[in-house]
């Protein structure tokens, strides 16, 4: 049941592990501490937070990243990146062993909900798409906060809009009566 307490972690079948530690207050404003794990060769895909600056910290192994429309680069042991607000990036592990990076995301926002969410669609559906349903409510929902590249324009606005509103008609959103509202 949202909120969660923390910490809190979600996991999904395609080597990704997140643990949302702890919200700190910096300058009046939410912080989430973050940790992740990464398997080599997995990572999200291409996202972007427009209302939300990113850190991570490599801690072991390899991060590979890339802002769209830059090339790729990479990041070893006690680098840190950052990926401001409103940049679509992604990140993933460019090593042979699991990558661990901690750092944060601020302002908090919806950012556990939302994630909680897609890595649920994820392993509900067995494929990083995620359930047709649940992605599509999630996607439309939070789509002032969070974006991702692999999704059609037209799906995102027309497509989905339509699934969310069968979903509704099937009942299919129960599960997300406790959804916060976007920010």
């Amino acid at each position: 049941m949202y909120p969660y307490t923390l910490p809190h972690t979600i996991i999904n079948k395609f080597g990704e592990k997140l643990t949302f530690r702890a919200i700190e207050m910096e300058d009046g404003v939410k912080k989430m501490i973050v940790e992740n794990e990464v398997d080599p060769g997995h990572g999200p895909v291409m996202h972007v937070h427009f209302k939300q600056d990113e850190s991570l910290t490599v801690n072991k192994g390899r991060m590979g990243y890339q802002i769209d429309g830059h090339k790729e680069k990479f990041a070893g042991e006690g680098e840190t990146v950052l990926f401001k607000r409103g940049e679509m990036h992604r990140f993933w592990n460019a090593g042979d062993v699991l990558l661990k990076c901690s750092g944060w995301v601020k302002p908090a926002n919806t950012l556990d909900y939302y994630l909680t969410g897609i890595y649920n669609s994820m392993d509900k559906a067995g494929k990083k798409q995620g359930d047709p349903f649940d992605t599509a409510f999630l996607v439309t929902r939070y789509k002032t906060e969070y974006d991702v590249a692999v999704i059609p324009g037209f799906v995102k606005k027309v497509i989905m809009p339509v699934t969310v509103f069968v979903g509704k008609l099937l009942r299919k959103y129960d599960h997300f009566k406790d959804a916060p509202e976007p920010v």
